[in-house]
């Protein structure tokens, strides 16, 4: 295995991620920047939480959760085959058994099954499309929960604003990766 991503933090720590063909994962350090931010009060990690990696990719995110997260439930979609296979894969190599839920969808359609139950929700949609986070984030909107916690990550260069009905809670460049951080708010 080439790849240089990895497992940060917690039970799984150092442990290689396979990847997709083509894929353009969000880098250690810059996950490692974004599970402190996590950590300093917007989660807290003994909680029973359900995440949803919407545009899995390797499952980087995800996985990292399910380290970190004792009582975690994640839900991985993708539209690849070729991601949900590299994350089934990852996902067997650490024998994750019933914590973790793989689906072959477009994320923008899975909103409605998956969208009012998550706690977490992880999106990173392609960087060249950046309309589809946007539209996702729009969708989501409507079926999000209360107090539900999305992180969207951008490329720093593309960052269309959230609309109204999300808390920004942090708002971070790291390189590349824009991420933004925020939470449901329902008047």
């Amino acid at each position: 295995m080439d790849s240089k991503l990895q497992i940060i933090s917690g039970r799984f720590h150092g442990r290689k991620l396979n990847l997709p063909p083509n894929a353009r994962p969000t880098q250690n350090r810059a996950r490692a920047a974004l599970f402190n931010m996590l950590a300093s009060g917007i989660i807290n990690q003994n909680d029973d939480l359900t995440i949803w990696d919407a545009f899995a990719g390797s499952g980087a995110f995800g996985i990292e959760c399910i380290s970190r997260y004792p009582n975690a439930h994640v839900i991985f979609t993708d539209t690849s085959p070729e991601s949900i296979q590299t994350v089934r894969k990852n996902l067997a190599m650490i024998k994750i058994g019933p914590n973790a839920t793989t689906e072959q969808i477009d994320a923008t359609n899975a909103i409605n099954k998956y969208g009012s139950d998550a706690d977490l929700i992880f999106i990173d949609p392609p960087y060249d499309t950046p309309e589809i986070g946007a539209i996702f984030v729009h969708k989501l909107t409507r079926t999000a929960k209360n107090g539900a916690i999305l992180i969207w990550e951008q490329e720093s260069i593309n960052t269309p604003p959230p609309p109204n009905g999300w808390e920004i809670l942090r708002d971070k460049v790291y390189g590349r990766a824009h991420f933004l951080i925020m939470r449901r708010t329902i008047e």
